[in-house]
């Protein structure tokens, strides 16, 4: 037994599952950058999901479903169940804007002290494999974890062309930074990169990593098994299933799609979008120059093929008898970075709704009531739900919680409580923190200390800033996210004049 292993194993215990003798499969489906809006079952009528919306209609929809603004501290908490100040992960570190005084400058490599929920799982015997992109991990983490933090410049990345990086991430002392390392049996196609395009000219390459060959150092490039990277990892996805169909088994199935660079899955599936009215509502479709709009089929015919691989693996868990005792959990790492959806404010990168709130299901035959709930939840929350799923008692330190209860019912202590989130590196916007309780939303910028409240049950495209209107609210909220700060010894970046 590794020292990492015997470590993750002291932090739980395992116990059959509640849901009944046989521990249950679980998948997890993370699309990138797909947007709340950007799926049929949240309202779209220019995209298609059929599949996605057939499984969303059967199972939960969690209508206030949220993450970070940006992947790098989004997979980070959902790996690891932790605040961004537990791991220093902020934001994608090559993403941040300003000085070392505006800043606490990103961590992007993910130390062996977080244990990550795949752990505990392969422990307690669970057949893992990981599936796209993982993001966990730095392209210089030797240099990384052996230098001076905090740092006073940001970390950097090699081109995407450049594979002087891959040597050592395939080598035994990095694989603890790798699925392999973290109780995955495989690892198909995650890297350092939070994008496919590893190919000459990257984003402007003729395949952007979309279609073979893939340039993917983890990915078979001699043969890979469908041509399209969608498909591809689908098709690895399903094989994995039939070979462990009879134990249980965990499919951390983290697409790329639809990150950047757009491509179009096929010129039939592009002509037929844009050939198709767009929605005023969200203005998805409605662009009014050629380009544009060829850039919005081309996005559309991407989250088509995305349903399409969708109904694959339903099909297949039918086919094999397997939906019954299978949790699938569909959801996004953030906000729309292209789509398009005009009734939230802010996108990719933003604190504000269009930036933190997902497209998320739930689904589970006989276990899960169909339905949809308005009780806020958080991607912290699946690492502690993964355990009790699967009878884990997990001791370590968790940040989010089980939402077990949700699947039957609506458990006061998951409405009531508090969600926070903690920015001390910039991006779009300065830094922050925030809070969101009880339908209301506070923002508090950390240069300044200056203050946004907004009401989301009566704007969620949050276009009042209440904070003068109703100080008393604002105070409230305010107290108790400094005292969560407080508490927690949360570092604020040095330009900040705020005690915590």
């Amino acid at each position: 037994m590794s020292k990492l292993t015997a470590l993750c194993t002291l932090a739980l215990t395992v116990s059959v599952s509640s849901f009944g003798h046989a521990k249950p499969n679980i998948i997890f489906v993370l699309v990138d950058d797909l947007g709340y809006a950007d799926v049929g079952f949240n309202g779209s009528t220019y995209y298609e999901t059929p599949n996605i919306d057939r499984l969303a209609g059967e199972g939960l929809v969690l209508e206030n479903s949220y993450m970070y603004p940006t992947c790098s501290p989004s997979r980070t908490a959902i790996a690891t169940g932790k605040q961004s100040f537990r791991t220093g992960v902020y934001t994608v570190p090559v993403l941040e804007r300003g000085s070392d005084q505006e800043n606490i400058f990103s961590r992007w490599t993910v130390g062996e002290e977080h244990t990550m929920y795949s752990q505990p799982l392969a422990d307690s015997g669970y057949k893992s494999i990981h599936l796209g992109k993982w993001h966990l991990v730095g392209p210089y983490p030797k240099e990384e974890m052996e230098g001076t933090w905090p740092r006073s410049e940001k970390l950097d990345q090699p081109d995407p062309w450049d594979y002087s990086w891959a040597a050592y991430h395939k080598s035994e002392a990095c694989a603890k930074y790798y699925p392999r390392g973290r109780g995955y049996l495989k690892n198909i196609g995650g890297t350092y990169r939070g994008d496919p395009a590893l190919e000459i000219d990257g984003y402007k390459g003729e395949t952007g990593g979309y279609f073979a060959p893939f340039n993917n150092p983890f990915m078979d490039q001699k043969n890979p098994k469908d041509k399209w990277l969608t498909d591809h990892l689908t098709t690895e996805a399903i094989d994995f299933m039939d070979e462990h169909k009879d134990e249980p088994f965990f499919v951390n199935l983290h697409y790329y799609t639809v990150h950047r660079p757009i491509r179009g899955r096929s010129p039939e599936l592009v002509e037929k979008y844009v050939n198709k009215s767009g929605d005023p509502v969200t203005g998805q479709g409605m662009q009014a120059k050629p380009k544009d709009k060829l850039k919005s089929a081309e996005y559309a015919s991407m989250i088509e093929s995305l349903d399409d691989n969708i109904g694959r693996i339903a099909d297949y868990l039918e086919r094999n008898n397997l939906r019954e005792n299978t949790l699938i959990l569909f959801s996004s790492d953030n906000g729309q970075n292209v789509g398009a959806n005009k009734t939230l404010r802010g996108k990719k990168g933003w604190i504000y709704e269009g930036g933190i709130r997902v497209p998320t299901f739930m689904n589970w035959p006989g276990k899960i009531k169909p339905r949809r709930s308005k009780t806020p939840i958080s991607g912290l929350d699946y690492f502690p739900t993964f355990m009790e799923v699967a009878g884990i008692k997990y001791n370590g330190v968790l940040d989010g919680d089980s939402i077990v209860g949700l699947f039957t019912g609506e458990p006061r202590n998951l409405q009531e409580r508090p969600l926070f989130w903690h920015l001390a590196s910039r991006f779009h916007h300065g830094t922050c923190s925030v809070i969101r309780k009880n339908n209301f939303k506070l923002i508090q910028f950390l240069k300044d200390g200056s203050l946004e409240l907004y009401n989301l049950e009566k704007d969620p495209a949050e276009t009042h800033n209440l904070a003068a209107e109703h100080p008393e609210v604002a105070q409230k909220l305010l107290r108790e996210l400094t005292g969560w700060r407080k508490q927690n010894s949360i570092p604020l970046p040095p330009e900040s004049p705020l005690d915590y």
